[in-house]
């Protein structure tokens, strides 16, 4: 599982059948630079290009989401369906602790 935020919702005029109804989210995913910073201060985009995530939580623009990819983000269906993310979790509050 991978973090990220969300920056924005995507919206279809067509879409898969088994899809319909579906929400859509542009997450612009965490790198280390995003554990690294302040945990007051409010990072950044990500400098990776960000990607598409399929909803079905309500994950909301500017919250933090944790999302899986590849084979792991079809699990949830019953038919084969085509989506490369899908949200796993609302993530309320992230606490980073490195070892040195």
């Amino acid at each position: 599982m991978r973090l990220g935020t969300v920056i924005g919702r995507v919206t279809l005029s067509r879409t898969v059948p088994a899809l319909a109804g579906a929400r859509w989210l542009v997450v612009s995913p965490f790198t280390r630079d995003h554990f690294q910073s302040d945990a007051n201060a409010r990072p950044g985009l990500s400098k990776d290009p960000s990607l598409v995530v399929y909803d079905a939580l309500g994950g909301g623009v500017g919250q933090t989401i944790g999302f899986v990819e590849g084979r792991e983000a079809a699990q949830p269906f019953d038919e084969p369906t085509p989506v490369d993310a899908i949200n796993a979790a609302l993530v309320d509050a992230i606490f980073y602790s490195p070892v040195r």
